[in-house]
């Protein structure tokens, strides 16, 4: 379906589904965010706002959605982060599944709390704010290995195989624009050393458990109350390292990247200790987090966010990867 057509439909989806839940009557929801789901602003005379979460499709199950809910209210519970909370639908859950005519299948819901607050400056220096983020990473890692998790729980995986197996979470990276031989030819080489790398490095808890998985300035409030990291969406298990890899997503080519790589390490070890092997391995993350992105702006292609960040991506992941590998032949 033309995305046009598929947000006109979700509108009418936004508007219809605000009697799951106790809002004003004369609230009105407007689209905020569009990328795996779509995100809207509900609004209402008289101050009230609260965010509206709409899934896609095939993406999420309940479970998995009660699953980063159940994390959610732990990070809060115990005082590791400001975590945003949720409201219960009339019925007493926080999940609420409505349908329409013109989608095939119904979508699950979740309407959080209006976060107040501004996301750090991303236009100026950025390290005060790269050292806030890894004494946040290392809180929830911590917190992670730690957590006795409601069973069954059900998160998606940041693995090699995500990002290159047989049925990708994001799609194939050969399959995203610009890829052309010549940097098929350079990519192929930089998977099958990532997948090298990291069988070696291996799966051991400290290393690879829960992780919030895209844990950027942008998911970052602050206001006079703290700071609170927001859209768990892509929570799931996967390297506690990654999480620095997806907070440099669409920058990996910056300047900037070894002054903030310094500052959020700075920030980590400042509450968890990183053993040197560890931080060896970091820029094989920024290359795995780098090629999933390549392969998500082919699958996601239909949105104007990858269509603007199409043009020259494959050549610098191509180009980024070819010094990467000069670093660790």
């Amino acid at each position: 379906m033309p995305l046009q057509q598929l947000l006109e439909h979700l509108q009418k989806l936004a508007e219809k589904a605000l009697t799951l839940w106790d809002v004003p009557e004369d609230a009105t929801v407007r689209l905020i965010n569009v990328s795996e789901n779509a995100t809207y602003l509900v609004e209402a005379p008289g101050g009230y706002r609260s965010i509206l979460r709409i899934h896609r499709e095939n993406y999420h199950t309940r479970r998995a959605i009660e699953c980063e809910l159940a994390w959610l209210d732990a990070l809060g519970a115990e005082k590791v982060v400001i975590t945003p909370g949720y409201y219960r639908g009339r019925n007493g859950d926080p999940i609420q599944q409505e349908r329409i005519d013109g989608l095939p299948d119904p979508r699950f819901m979740v309407l959080f709390h209006f976060v107040a607050g501004t996301a750090p400056d991303e236009t100026g220096d950025m390290r005060d704010g790269f050292e806030e983020l890894g004494v946040i990473a290392a809180r929830c890692h911590e917190h992670a290995m730690h957590w006795e998790r409601p069973e069954p729980f059900e998160r998606l995986t940041w693995d090699v195989e995500a990002v290159f197996g047989a049925e990708p979470t994001w799609g194939d990276w050969r399959d995203a624009p610009e890829v052309t031989d010549e940097v098929k030819d350079a990519l192929e080489e930089v998977e099958r050393t990532i997948r090298s790398r990291l069988a070696s490095y291996g799966k051991a808890p400290e290393r690879y458990n829960l992780i919030h998985a895209d844990m950027r300035l942008a998911n970052l409030l602050i206001d006079d109350n703290g700071t609170r990291l927001i859209d768990f969406d892509d929570c799931g298990f996967g390297w506690f390292m990654y999480d620095f890899a997806a907070a440099i997503s669409f920058i990996e080519d910056s300047p900037q990247i070894p002054a903030l790589k310094e500052a959020w390490l700075k920030g980590y070890r400042s509450v968890r200790d990183l053993p040197e092997a560890d931080e060896a391995e970091i820029d094989t993350f920024i290359m795995l987090r780098r090629m999933a992105l390549l392969a998500w702006i082919g699958s996601h292609i239909e949105a104007p966010e990858p269509q603007a960040l199409a043009p020259g991506f494959a050549a610098t992941t191509a180009r980024l990867g070819q010094q990467w590998l000069e670093t660790v032949r």
